[in-house]
């Protein structure tokens, strides 16, 4: 019979085994270029802020960060991938609050769980909606837009970066507040919605600043309102929702990176400390802030609670503005 100090010695030389593989890795990581999955199509806001971190993450890390867009289906198509790639740290996410947040209540069966299927890195951006409306609309103040839209039940479209995202649900929460009825059209992406909103295709949409900024500045387009809690610096003069009538009203989505659950800690340490370096670039911030977005790191744990604490938040969201995915 082995002895209880022998046995130890056992399990420990067994342990060693196992993760001194994970550490040596841990150690050269990286040794080739990284992928970072972007849950929407390229030219939208997310692979705007996409492409600026890669950018300099790659240069922080010394190896190129390829950006893979990868659109549909609210960002879960994404998702699914991340979380079923080889957790080693070379497939990140650029997740956002839909992927991780609304996308649970909003999908009722999920093949991911936005918890325990990634390893956090860093949040790394904030950007409010702003709620656009499109030539065609005659509306110049949220109050003739909402009277629009009572005025014509059903007739008043509104389109989103696709089914479950945060503009998707932006819409459906003002419908709710504001008691008015419009159609819902989703996009695979910002880049298509802008497209059909120039043209008249679409009435409005609850979109970030940063796809309409040039259309906004010369007239094209309409920023009636922003959808945080106060006023945008890139836009001063355009009231938030709440001091347009709409107490209460505010969504900010946020952006960040994950990697798959399991990538070893020492990896997660070191893409986080890369992460960190990269925003703090100087243009590239005063770039962001000049587009209404705030950068922003967090440590992965924060990350991680702002996850965890924001499910629920969005649950009762979701379940009070009847938002569904069709």
């Amino acid at each position: 019979m082995h002895s209880r100090p022998n046995r130890r010695a056992a399990l420990l030389a067994v342990a060693a085994a196992t993760f001194a593989p994970l550490a040596a890795r841990a150690a050269g990581f990286p040794d080739k270029p990284l992928r970072m999955v972007v849950p929407f199509p390229a030219g939208g806001a997310a692979d705007l802020m996409a492409r600026g971190l890669a950018q300099h993450l790659g240069e922080a890390l010394g190896q190129q960060v390829v950006i893979d867009n990868r659109g549909g289906a609210g960002g879960t198509v994404a998702a699914e991938l991340v979380a079923r790639a080889p957790a080693d740290g070379y497939t990140l996410f650029f997740a956002t609050m839909g992927t991780q947040a609304i996308n649970p209540a909003l999908y009722p069966k999920l093949r991911y769980d936005p918890l325990k299927d990634f390893a956090p890195v860093a949040l790394t951006h904030i950007t409010p909606r702003v709620l656009v409306v499109g030539p065609s609309v005659q509306a110049r103040s949220v109050a003739e837009f909402i009277a629009l839209a009572k005025a014509k039940p059903g007739q008043v479209t509104y389109g989103s970066a696709g089914n479950g995202s945060s503009s998707h649900l932006s819409g459906a929460l003002f419908e709710s507040m504001a008691g008015v009825n419009m159609v819902h059209v989703p996009y695979k992406g910002s880049a298509p919605l802008l497209t059909d909103l120039l043209s008249g295709r679409v009435d409005a949409t609850f979109d970030s600043f940063t796809v309409y900024e040039e259309y906004i500045k010369t007239g094209r387009v309409r920023a009636l309102a922003v959808t945080s809690r106060t006023r945008m610096a890139a836009l001063p003069q355009v009231p938030t929702l709440a001091e347009a009538g709409l107490t209460g009203y505010e969504v900010s989505n946020w952006l960040g990176l994950l990697a798959p659950a399991g990538t070893p800690r020492e990896v997660v340490a070191k893409l986080h400390e890369a992460t960190v370096r990269a925003m703090a670039d100087a243009p590239m911030k005063r770039q962001l802030t000049a587009l209404g977005i705030e950068p922003l790191t967090s440590t992965p744990e924060e990350f991680a609670a702002l996850i965890r604490s924001e499910i629920p938040k969005w649950a009762r969201i979701v379940k009070a503005s009847g938002a569904k995915v069709e």
